[in-house]
């Protein structure tokens, strides 16, 4: 018996992709970040906090998808290398806001040059403008990954 075949079935999928290069730069990454003592996740929220100039626990959790319990678990890491410090909010003392400190910065530079390094390995096969581009469309598609398409992109 002969399958028949996926109306509008394309050989053009972008997850499978994604997905395999995400794994090899994740793979890369956490071998590099280890002797940092810091994985990916760690480098997220340092990046974060940097770009936002801190945050409460409760919208970092929250940037970062992550519940109560999770979040906790990874500041608690991040304070026990001297990367954080977790204050009292000024406006309430019933939340902490959660701020870089100098060693975090100069910790998330270094990984940030380690990582620079796994990039080039990982995405060797692609010039300068075509790295910048990818990344643009990268963050389209994250910009817009909360948004329901309701019919399907055309060229």
């Amino acid at each position: 018996m002969a399958t028949s075949p996926v109306p509008n079935q394309t050989s053009c999928r972008s997850g499978p992709l994604l997905d395999h290069l995400a794994r090899r730069v994740r793979l890369r990454a956490e071998s590099v970040l280890a002797p940092m003592g810091l994985r990916p996740r760690h480098l997220v929220a340092l990046t974060l906090l940097r770009d936002r100039g801190g945050s409460t626990q409760q919208g970092l959790a929250s940037m970062l998808e992550m519940d109560g319990t999770n979040i906790v678990g990874l500041l608690n890491d991040l304070e026990a290398m001297n990367l954080i410090e977790r204050r009292r909010s000024p406006e309430d003392r019933r939340r902490h806001v959660v701020v870089l400190t100098d060693a975090g910065a100069k910790q998330l530079a270094k990984a940030e040059i380690a990582l620079e390094a796994v990039e080039d390995e990982v995405l060797c096969a692609l010039d300068r403008e075509q790295r910048e581009t990818l990344y643009e469309l990268l963050q389209r598609a994250a910009a817009g990954a909360e948004v329901i398409c309701v019919e399907p992109v055309e060229d």
